[in-house]
């Protein structure tokens, strides 16, 4: 006899099987309110101090510039825009630690013990890496490079930078050296998944030494004191992912004997 299908049973198992999904949508959801709303939390009050943040970044330009000139605005909105804009992105910036707890929260049920034991260390020093580029960029690169830039300015040319302009400029900065000082993490992460191996890394050294004054040239403006400036940390926090990827590589064989 042919056995009939029970429509009732069907409906049922069709709708055990799509509430995992649903309670994952859920999930998924309510981290990411949570990570807009500690943004939100954060931005609110630091906007009352919108203007003298931007005092404070504008800080290495500033220091720079002739004796009587001053940063201008050439855009109607740009005295109101620009600081919101850049408070806007600070918040970001100091909520991203929570931002990736929320993410962490979220796939961590789905890992394994070994996996959970390497990708928090590595979730915790991709934050304090990225927050050591911002600065690296901040206190050492911009002193250097509007230093220059000021100092090569034509004879009768007044240096007076619009704040919108100068603000895009840092950004794209903290952005390349933040990403950049990311390298360590990238190559532990290579390591550890088996897309490579600490000897071909090392074999590669010299290809990623001219890569990092390739990406030096084109993530920093057009000029060469930014770009090494960028290279040689890209090149020194490469040989550390070696390191730190050598330390991974003997944790994982100790597990395996085990």
């Amino acid at each position: 006899m042919t056995e009939q299908s029970n429509p009732a049973s069907d409906s049922s198992a069709e709708t055990d099987q799509g509430q995992p999904l649903i309670d994952h949508l859920i999930e998924l959801r309510t981290r990411i309110l949570h990570s807009i709303f500690s943004i939100l939390i954060i931005f609110l009050p630091l906007f009352y101090f919108a203007n003298d943040i931007y005092t404070y970044v504008s800080e290495p330009l500033r220091a720079f510039l002739p004796e009587g000139t001053t940063m201008i605005a050439t855009e109607v909105a740009s005295p109101f825009l620009a600081p919101f804009k850049l408070t806007l992105i600070l918040s970001i910036f100091i909520a991203m630690p929570y931002i990736l707890h929320q993410i962490w929260s979220f796939i961590a049920p789905g890992l394994y013990s070994n996996e959970k034991r390497v990708a928090l260390p590595i979730l915790t020093s991709s934050i304090a890496l990225f927050y050591a580029g911002i600065a690296f960029a901040f206190y050492v690169v911009f002193p250097l490079i509007f230093g220059f830039f000021t100092s090569v300015a034509p004879d009768g040319v007044t240096i007076m930078t619009d704040i919108n302009r100068y603000l895009d400029f840092v950004l794209k900065l903290f952005f390349a050296f933040g990403l950049a000082f990311e390298i360590p993490i990238a190559t532990v992460l290579l390591v550890w998944t088996g897309a490579t191996t600490v000897e071909s890394l090392q074999r590669k050294r010299p290809y990623v030494i001219v890569g990092c004054f390739i990406l030096g040239m084109v993530l920093t403006p057009p000029d060469i004191i930014s770009q090494i400036l960028l290279a040689i940390p890209m090149w020194i926090l490469y040989e550390f992912g070696i390191l730190f990827s050598k330390t991974v590589r003997s944790d994982e064989s100790e597990d395996n004997d085990n």
